[in-house]
């Protein structure tokens, strides 16, 4: 019989699943591929690479998945990059770039170690009892196929499960009655999400899209003067991750409580030296 998942256990191995699938992003390898296919613009490159799995679809379809980016910044660049290149040629140069990029931050060594090979096997386990039904972005990439080699099967198991509670947590966020600024504003202000100066580069949105989200916030009482959550902004956001938990617990339940423990344990290690070469900027998050 299977143990209870501990409380927030999910949550947990989601928080170092996810990272590691997210250096792709980040990745200069990424920046090369898809130069090297004709996508030499980092934002086009972006959207080419997270949504080919969806196929050539238009800018509506990648505003509506991503939630948080401006529409204006996404029409820029699709379907413009669907022109250049194909959504297969895109899907064959983002696993060339995944490859490149776990080689470059966690070594030979690890890329072959029987660790990565064991976590792969789990992730993939954990994917078995992820539900396409209305989760666009993680159907879609459950339709491509597991690459052999286990450090690239553990990356695209760790894109579907990121995937998956992503495509759950923007429901959430609509039931919640934040828009895509307002989730940005509000996730800055925990101290654990993208700097507002990150945020504002990337996504697309003005300054006075931001502070205009911040008074609507204030309004609603989620948000005081100083820019800082309310106790009532603070407890939204927990009963957001809260109900992003629940209705994400199926894959972990699945692989049951020492599956997502060993997992976590193991991921978390190849994530810590990842961090140690450069994954990230390094004032990627924060408050300022």
């Amino acid at each position: 019989m299977t143990s209870p998942l501990p409380e927030r256990a999910g949550r947990r191995c989601h928080n170092v699943l996810n990272p590691l699938h997210s250096t792709l992003y980040f990745s200069p390898d990424l920046a090369r591929e898809l130069a090297g296919v004709g996508i030499d613009d980092n934002r086009g490159a972006y959207f080419a690479a997270r949504s080919a799995a969806l196929g050539a679809v238009g800018p509506g379809t990648v505003t509506a998945t991503f939630y948080n980016f401006s529409h204006d910044l996404v029409a820029k660049h699709v379907p413009e990059v669907w022109r250049t290149a194909s959504p297969e040629t895109v899907l064959a140069a983002r696993l060339r770039a995944a490859d490149a990029t776990l080689r470059r931050l966690l070594g030979e060594e690890l890329i072959a170690a029987e660790e990565t090979a064991e976590a792969a096997g789990l992730a993939l386990r954990a994917t078995e009892a992820c539900a396409r039904t209305a989760r666009p972005l993680y159907a879609a990439h459950a339709d491509l196929p597991v690459p052999d080699e286990p450090h690239l099967a553990l990356w695209h198991a760790a894109t579907l499960l990121r995937e998956h509670r992503g495509d759950g947590h923007l429901a959430v966020l609509l039931a919640a009655g934040l828009d895509p600024v307002e989730a940005l504003v509000t996730h800055t202000a925990t101290g654990k999400g993208m700097a507002p100066k990150w945020a504002l580069g990337t996504r697309g949105w003005s300054r006075e899209d931001w502070t205009a989200a911040q008074a609507r916030l204030r309004e609603r009482g989620l948000l005081d003067e100083a820019g800082e959550l309310t106790e009532a902004g603070v407890a939204l956001r927990r009963q957001i991750e809260a109900e992003t938990d629940r209705i994400d617990l199926a894959p972990y339940t699945h692989l049951g409580a020492a599956g997502v423990e060993r997992l976590t344990e193991i991921t978390k290690g190849l994530l810590f030296t990842a961090l140690g070469n450069g994954a990230f900027p390094e004032d990627m998050i924060g408050k300022e």
